[in-house]
Formats: structure tokens, C-alpha cells, sequence
């Protein structure tokens, strides 16, 4: 579940980034944003302590594993791409208008450290070896090594939550489970061509959207937001998750190497057929028989490429992205009660700015 273009300001201290990369202060992130789409605040009383604690853990998984260095397995934790799911904590957090509590960022803390332990697992399922054109733990120090740290950074993660009360700590172990059925049903269709839509949405909801919707409901949960209130910027994170896995997805097919951090075209590779992909093989032309022609097996890069041209000719990447902005009403819309303010402000430009970001690679 992956910022490269322009800013959108909504107000002081807030600032949704979706575009690329911006400036970006040292003791904010490692190093400057790269690759996928992020959302991501300025407030640097908040998002500054979020990312020192998920800094803090990820040395702490080096220091819990003798082959392994702080600066290795500390790298993917400075690449993160801006925090993207700790943002939507602590901004929903700030929707009574006050700061961000040392709740709201523990809460932040903990959904961006299942955010990465399942990082660090799908590298390992990936055999990725970049990510953000960073080297992956698993490339570097091997594949035990790289689930351990992912499981570290769950259990963490874990602990925190149960600080925060029981129905933080249920809701982010029904998330985790969430996490491994959506990634069970895209391993179920690994090189089916056959794979249907409703697959790949199932899929994106669990192995994404869920957990963007859990960030959501827990910083409304912590900052002591009504009942109804909750319901609606849960069922907004749900919606832009899916917004921001249909984007990821888009680019994974779009962008180039360079922009992404790694190979482009890396999920047709693995077998992992998504919207655009499944909608050119069924839209009963021939450029849907030449590519099933091609796809149903590993590729040779040759293969690869071929493939990448098929997709990014036809319109199914136009009906993906037509997708991607139903999504991304829905999300509005949960939004609709809400009193204008710079958050409301910031949360409803973020979707639409995310699909803006995936028509400007093409």
C-alpha cells in the first residue's frame, strides 16, 4: 500500500503535500520525499514527534538484532514518504480545533508502524530490492531478517495502541488482519488473467484502504470526537485509501524508474494484475488478446516492456483513473457535515490532488 508534486496550503500550520518533492527540513525527514504520492503535514509539533518515535523504533530493531546496523534498518523508516498514514491521525485529531494531544500522536505512531512492518513483509514477498531508491532490509541482510524487523515494528505497534484503550487496540489488530486478507486475495490471483475487478478492489480495500480508514478512526477516537463524527472520517480514510492504492497503481504502470524509486512496470512482473491491467485484457480488442498473449507467467524484460506499452496505450488507465475520482467523491462527501475550516479544507482537496498527481505522469 506508496510525493512528487505541488503543495496545496489550506491554512497555518497545515499543509497537505501532493506534489513533488518538496523542500523538507533535515529533523523532519532523513532525506527528501521520492517516489509515490503522499500525504503529509507541516506541523511541527505533531508530525515531528511522530516521525522521531517511528525513527526511535526502527533503531531499536537494529539494536534487537546483532547482524543488522541502525543506518540499514533505520533507512526505510527515513524514506517513508512523509508519514502518510500518521498524517491522517493527526490531522483528523486536530479536528476540535485543538493541538495534536501526546494521544493523537501515539495513535499517528502506531498506524504508521503497521504501515511499515507490512512494508518491510511485502519487500520480502516482492523479493523487492529498492524501495524509494532506498536498498530494501531484505535485499541487504536477508529475507529472516527483514520479517523479524516487520514483526518488531507490528508488535510495537501493538503495545501502542493498547496504551491508547481497548477499542484502539481491537481496531488496530482487526486492521492488521485486514492488512494480510487483502494481501492473501492478491496472492490468490498472481498471474490470472482472469482476475476480476471485484478481486482487485477486496484486495486494495484490505491491504490499503482498511488501514487508511483506521488512522482516520482512531485519531477521531482519541481526540474524543463524536460518535458520528468518527463514523464519517472513517468511512473518509476507507475512500481515500482507495484513491491513494489506485494512484499507487496507476504510476506502478505510468511513471518511470526514476520517479518511482524502483523498476517500473514491477507489479506486471510479479504477476500482480491491476485495474488498468485487468481492464485492458477484457476490453475485447486486440490489444486485450496481445497482452494476454503475453501475461499469465513470469516475463523477460523484453516482455515486460511490451506489456507496459499494451497498458499505457489503451484507455484502461483513463477508466482506472475515472474510478479513482468516484472514490474520491465518496470521500468528499463523508465530509459533507463537517464546518468549513482549514483541516475540512486540506482533507477534501487531498483525494482529488493524489489523481492530479497520477495524470501529470503520463
Amino acid at each position: 500500500m506508496g510525493g512528487r508534486w505541488p503543495a496545496h496550503t489550506t491554512g497555518v500550520g497545515l499543509v497537505l503535500l501532493a506534489h513533488a518533492p518538496p523542500p523538507i527540513q533535515e529533523d523532519y525527514l532523513g532525506t527528501p520525499l521520492a517516489g509515490f504520492t503522499e500525504l503529509t503535514i507541516t506541523d511541527p509539533a505533531a508530525l515531528r514527534r511522530v516521525l522521531a518515535e517511528v525513527r526511535r523504533t526502527g533503531y531499536a530493531v537494529s539494536d534487537r538484532q546483532v547482524t543488522m546496523d541502525a543506518v540499514s534498518v533505520a533507512a526505510p523508516v527515513r524514506n517513508v514518504g512523509g508519514a502518510v498514514v500518521a498524517a491522517l491521525s493527526v490531522v483528523v485529531g486536530r479536528l476540535n480545533g485543538q493541538p495534536a494531544s501526546d494521544d493523537i500522536v501515539r495513535g499517528g505512531v502506531a498506524c504508521e508502524l503497521v504501515h511499515l512492518g507490512s512494508l518491510y513483509h511485502d519487500d520480502v514477498m516482492d523479493e523487492a530490492e529498492m524501495r524509494r531508491g532506498v536498498e530494501t532490509v531484505n535485499a541487504r541482510w536477508g529475507n529472516l531478517q527483514a520479517i523479524l524487523a516487520g514483526d518488531f515494528l507490528l508488535a510495537r505497534a501493538s503495545e501502542i495502541a493498547a496504551s491508547l484503550g481497548t477499542e484502539v487496540a481491537g481496531l488496530l489488530a482487526r486492521t492488521i488482519s485486514w492488512l494480510c486478507e487483502g494481501q492473501i486475495e492478491e496472492l490468490r490471483h498472481t498471474y490470472d488473467i482472469a482476475r476480476s475487478e471485484d478481486s482487485y478492489l477486496a484486495s486494495i480495500h484490505g491491504k490499503t484502504a482498511s488501514l487508511f480508514g483506521t488512522a482516520s478512526r482512531i485519531g477521531g477516537i482519541v481526540a474524543g470526537l463524536d460518535r458520528d463524527t468518527i463514523d464519517a472520517v472513517t468511512e473518509y480514510g476507507n475512500a481515500y485509501g482507495m484513491v491513494f492504492q489506485i494512484v499507487d497503481d496507476v504510476l506502478d504502470l505510468t511513471a518511470t524508474s526514476e520517479q518511482l524509486g524502483k523498476p517500473s512496470g514491477h507489479d506486471l512482473e510479479e504477476g500482480v494484475y491491476t485495474l488498468p491491467v485487468t481492464r485492458t485484457l477484457s476490453n475485447g480488442r486486440s490489444s486485450g488478446d496481445e497482452l494476454r498473449d503475453i501475461l499469465g507467467k513470469p516475463l523477460e524484460p523484453n516482455e515486460r516492456d511490451k506489456a507496459l506499452a499494451i497498458v499505457r496505450s489503451d484507455d484502461g488507465i483513463q477508466s482506472t483513473l475515472a474510478t479513482g475520482e468516484q472514490f474520491a467523491a465518496r470521500a468528499q462527501k463523508a465530509l459533507d457535515g463537517f464546518a468549513d475550516s482549514p483541516v475540512v479544507e486540506a482533507l477534501r482537496a487531498a483525494p482529488s490532488a493524489l489523481l492530479q498527481n497520477a495524470v501529470a505522469a503520463q
